[in-house]
This record gives C-alpha cells, structure tokens and sequence, in this order.
C-alpha cells in the first residue's frame, strides 16, 4: 500500500473542520483521527459543525469533543434541523454552511462520505463538498443497518490507546443513544479492527475516509 504523509504539523495553528449531520457522527466517523491531530499538533483549531441537534444532544457532543480533543480550541455550530428529514429541509442547511465557509478555511475538512445511504449523512457530504471544493475534504464512514460501508481508499492508524481513547468517548459522552443495538463498543471495536486489516500488516486497527478527488504537488 502506498503510504502518503498529512503534515499538518507543518502549518502554524492548523485549522480542521468537522462536520457532522447528527451529535455523535463526527465522533464515530472520524474521532481516532482527531485524537492523532490534537496529540500532533496541539495548536490545532477545529470548527464543529452538526445540523440536526437539540440542547441534551448539542451537550452530548461537546462533552465527547473535549474527551477526544482535550484543551484544544474547539468552535461549535449547532443547528436544530430536524431528524431524517434533512435533504426536505430546503436551502436552510447549506446556507448555513456556506456562511460558515465565509469565516474559515480550514486546511483538511471531515463529513460524511458521498454514497452514504442516510438521506441526512448523502444530503451533508454534497453541500460540504460543494462549500468547500478546493480543500482538502475525507469522508468518513458510519455503521448501520444499511450496509453501506463501501470501499475506502483513505486509513488513518490508530494505536490501542487512542482506539481506547475514542470508544471509552462515545460510550461515556452519548447516553442518549445507549439503547441502539448497534451503539456498542464491539461494533466501534470491530469496524477499527476490519480497517486496520485493509490498511497493512504493520497496522492493527485505523479509521478509513474516501475521497473524491486529491491533488498531490510534487517537489
């Protein structure tokens, strides 16, 4: 596999944005790799964004952020859309994304992938990647019922203690959503562990994104 390096301790405060279409997708999707940013570099700033919330969710999600991120600078954006009913929702969503993209630029943006099968997760991918196309955007991967984890072509290593790290988050932060089958620290375990066999040999488990399009400059 061939291996490319994100060094995003080369910039000075770099900034990351994350976007979520419900409290908790930012930090099952892509919650190792935030660990491994703020563990690398700690001036790092990120913009968390998530459109479907309410006050207990909204508390939810910036408890789970300050496990995953520590005392990094943290910029919320919660939004009260309604629940599966997003891509109804009209222009509201992505106006409110795109006003977002009027403050920041960030250097590496996370949100749903693309062929995700939640009309919420598709409708956040499209409008992300519409606000932000000439940055560079990972889509991360949600389990559910639907089955639509797809190929990734993106992995990002996670050692045990950040695997640790991240599941003892999600479990401790979201107690709103103990009661989903699925919402389990085996399910969190297992899809790390299925893309740390994909990612190599040397890599026990990892997070997986896909991406659409990247542009390497060759020195």
């Amino acid at each position: 596999m061939q291996e490319l390096s994100l060094n995003l301790g080369s910039i000075e405060a770099p900034s990351v944005l994350c976007v979520g279409a419900h409290c908790d997708d930012i930090e099952i999707g892509c919650g190792g790799t935030l660990i491994r940013i703020a563990e690398s570099c700690p001036d790092a700033k990120f913009d968390w964004i998530v459109f479907c919330s309410d006050d207990q969710r909204a508390a939810e999600s910036r408890r789970a952020a300050g496990l995953l991120l520590g005392d990094s600078k943290i910029n919320f954006h919660f939004h009260g859309f309604r629940d599966g009913y997003l891509p109804w929702e009209g222009a509201a969503p992505k106006e409110a994304l795109q006003e977002l993209a009027q403050s920041v630029s960030p250097d590496l943006v996370l949100t749903h992938h693309a062929d995700d099968m939640h009309q919420d997760h598709r409708l956040v991918a499209e409008i992300t990647a519409n606000a932000f196309r000439d940055h560079l955007l990972l889509g991360y991967e949600i389990p559910k019922y639907d089955g639509d984890l797809g190929r990734p072509n993106i992995y990002v290593p996670l050692n045990e203690t950040q695997v640790k790290r991240k599941v003892a988050a999600l479990i401790e932060a979201f107690p709103t959503q103990a009661g989903k089958y699925w919402f389990t620290e085996d399910t969190f375990r297992g899809l790390l562990r299925l893309r740390g066999v994909e990612a190599g040999r040397s890599v026990s488990h990892a997070e997986a994104f896909h991406s659409r399009k990247i542009r390497i400059r060759l020195a």
